[in-house]
């Protein structure tokens, strides 16, 4: 029901996909975050992540536990990348699957909102003129 991973190769969509999919469920929502070629008007050259990985691992199944408490979902998949990623790379995926489209678009939403709020990853934006963390969290 829960497929959590943190990853330094490449997520695979289709993967999630498949983990979430079931025969009862009439949808299946998906967030995917993407590497974008600017911030605030300076182009990105590249994104880091880092992670305090079994802590990070730890706080993306509660946020999956919170969901299914939450909202009537079949199956949930969060996945994290860490290391360099460049323009258009996937640092992170989200798929959660439903009877109804209700209940997966909500707990997808809760789902990146709460990670970026309370999960261990953090991110470097490096610059044509320098670097800078970003998104730290406790």
């Amino acid at each position: 029901m829960i497929d959590i991973k943190i990853s330094s190769v490449p997520l695979n969509l289709q993967s999630c996909i498949d983990r979430v999919m079931t025969p009862d469920s009439g949808g299946i929502d998906i967030f995917i975050g993407t590497v974008r070629n600017s911030t605030n008007g300076k182009k990105v050259i590249h994104l880091e992540f880092e992670a305090y990985e079994s802590m990070a691992l730890n706080e993306m199944k509660k946020i999956a536990e919170d969901i299914i408490r939450k909202w009537p979902v079949h199956k949930i998949a969060i996945h994290h990348r860490t290391g360099i990623l460049q323009i258009g790379e996937i640092p992170v995926i989200i798929a959660v699957s439903a009877a109804h489209r209700n209940a997966a678009f909500d707990a997808c939403r809760y789902a990146i909102d709460t990670l970026k709020q309370t999960v261990p990853i953090w991110k470097k934006e490096a610059f044509e003129d320098g670097e800078v963390w970003v998104a730290a969290h406790p």
